[in-house]
């Protein structure tokens, strides 16, 4: 922005600047970022962020993650976990069911959404739903649970 056109040329010879005598245009006078919001700032908290302050729930001493790692994924999305080859294979065969393991895909658990071809499979997991089990097994597949 050229300096002609800036809001400060305008207010040459004008004291204060439009920011009033009394007042006075002070660097951060309500202390800088969230300072005081207990204190001076508290009406704006309790206005426009309730429950910012204090806690909730109980807390869990070190918790472990790994105990809750159990990534899903969905019956329709079976047979984008196998290979290219042995899909090709499985498809024009049906004899041939390819195995799936999940574990190594990076999966734990078999969720029932969407449709299956009419092909068999064979699904290895830790766990797997009911409905999904049931189409798995309804498209002449089978379900192997492993640790």
């Amino acid at each position: 922005m050229p300096t002609r056109t800036s809001h400060t040329r305008k207010l040459r010879g004008h004291v204060s600047a439009g920011h009033g005598r009394i007042g006075k245009h002070r660097k951060h006078p309500g202390g800088r970022g969230l300072a005081g919001g207990q204190h001076h700032n508290r009406i704006h908290m309790d206005k426009y962020h309730p429950g910012y302050f204090g806690k909730v729930g109980m807390r869990y001493f070190h918790k472990t993650k790994n105990q809750y790692w159990r990534p899903a994924v969905n019956v329709d999305k079976l047979w984008t976990l196998v290979d290219a080859e042995s899909r090709a294979k499985a498809l024009e065969n049906k004899e041939i069911a390819p195995v799936v393991d999940l574990i190594r895909s990076g999966y734990a658990k078999v969720l029932g959404n969407g449709r299956l071809p009419r092909r068999p499979i064979i699904v290895k997991a830790r766990y797997v739903s009911s409905v999904a089990e049931k189409k798995i097994k309804a498209s002449g597949g089978a379900v192997i649970l492993s640790a």
